[in-house]
């Protein structure tokens, strides 16, 4: 979906951990997608975050965060007119056996670059 992030604990060589940044523009938002085993907790470190959980829109305020649980589909998405910045903690270890390859359908129940309502109307991701 074009949005910009970094793979901090990539980079320590956890095997255990991920973290990410998520540096949302205005209008914005991420894949929506579900993990159907792991957890993740999202955390706003700047700005006030929106994420929708099925069918739930909840405010983040900064410095607040969400625990999503396995199963759940979400969405990161900024409707303000300024940047959001998220940190995204989860363990992908759980998610597949060694090796194993993701059924795609597991992962995105639905289609991954569909926009929540509050989005509606706003053309993205951008063109190449």
């Amino acid at each position: 979906m074009k949005i910009p992030n970094a793979d901090f604990l990539e980079r320590t060589g956890s095997e255990l951990l991920g973290a990410r940044l998520w540096r949302l523009p205005p209008k914005s938002a991420n894949t929506l997608h579900r993990h159907p085993k792991m957890e993740e907790f999202y955390f706003v470190i700047e700005g006030t975050g929106r994420i929708r959980i099925d069918d739930q829109t909840l405010t983040v305020p900064q410095h607040g965060g969400v625990l999503v649980g396995p199963e759940r589909v979400r969405q990161v998405f900024n409707d303000t007119d300024t940047e959001v910045l998220w940190l995204i903690v989860g363990a992908p270890e759980k998610e597949l056996e060694l090796g194993e390859v993701p059924d795609r359908n597991l992962l995105y129940p639905q289609d991954p670059t569909q926009l929540p309502k509050e989005l509606s109307g706003v053309p993205w991701p951008p063109k190449d």
